[in-house]
């Protein structure tokens, strides 16, 4: 193993980055990797659970504290740096960059996963692309493929290149089942993005994560 984890980011928020994360975390653990999934920020409760953070612990196969795997939880379903202000926090990457280091110190890889897009606001001086630089990851991008997501990607890219990180690979999620033209679209960014694309996500409702898991190419990432 080339590394011992890798951050999650997404064109846009609703992309499917719990999905991606939690189908890493599965094929991981079915070649035998001590794995836990992290959710440094997560805002949006329904019913006292927020429901990216219990999908990652339950594909995790290691026991953490939830309190390193999701150190920042707002009820709101808004952009976090709104919900903190509400809150009356602030959102210190110290912290997420301790609480990753302990985990980090007791699996064999761990998995990221960002809020919304990769440069969403986490306070008036920082956003998502500081917190993975402050956690010195490889990114995995997730393209939600629909309308507009060949801007959206490649925008991304540009930021996360821009950031000085490494883009390990992405992977496309056909999001919207009904958008046009999707082979055109996916090989116009298998063209433009320079990283190996993991994997084609079909558009599924209920999601099946073991089958997901399944499309995702972990040779590419140097795995085996």
């Amino acid at each position: 193993m080339t590394t011992a984890g890798w951050f999650v980011t997404g064109t846009d928020t609703g992309v499917g980055k719990t999905v991606v994360s939690c189908a890493l975390l599965h094929a991981l653990a079915a070649r035998g990797h001590s794995v836990v999934g992290m959710k440094p920020v997560a805002a949006g409760c329904e019913n006292g659970r927020w429901q990216d953070v219990e999908l990652l612990i339950a594909a995790s196969n290691y026991d953490a504290p939830r309190a390193l795997i999701n150190p920042y939880a707002f009820t709101e379903p808004i952009a976090p740096h709104i919900a903190a202000q509400q809150a009356g926090q602030a959102i210190d990457l110290d912290v997420i960059q301790r609480s990753h280091a302990n985990l980090r110190s007791q699996v064999d890889v761990t998995i990221v996963e960002g809020a919304g897009g990769f440069l969403v606001p986490l306070g008036s001086r920082h956003d998502i692309s500081d917190l993975a630089r402050a956690l010195g990851l490889p990114i995995i991008l997730v393209v939600g493929m629909r309308l507009g997501c060949l801007n959206h990607a490649l925008l991304t890219c540009r930021a996360i290149h821009a950031a000085g990180l490494t883009l390990a690979g992405w992977v496309a999620n056909r999001i919207d089942p009904a958008m046009l033209q999707p082979e055109e679209n996916l090989r116009a960014l298998i063209e433009r993005l320079d990283c190996p694309l993991l994997g084609v996500l079909p558009h599924q409702a209920p999601v099946d994560i073991h089958y997901m898991a399944d499309q995702i190419d972990l040779s590419k990432l140097g795995l085996n």
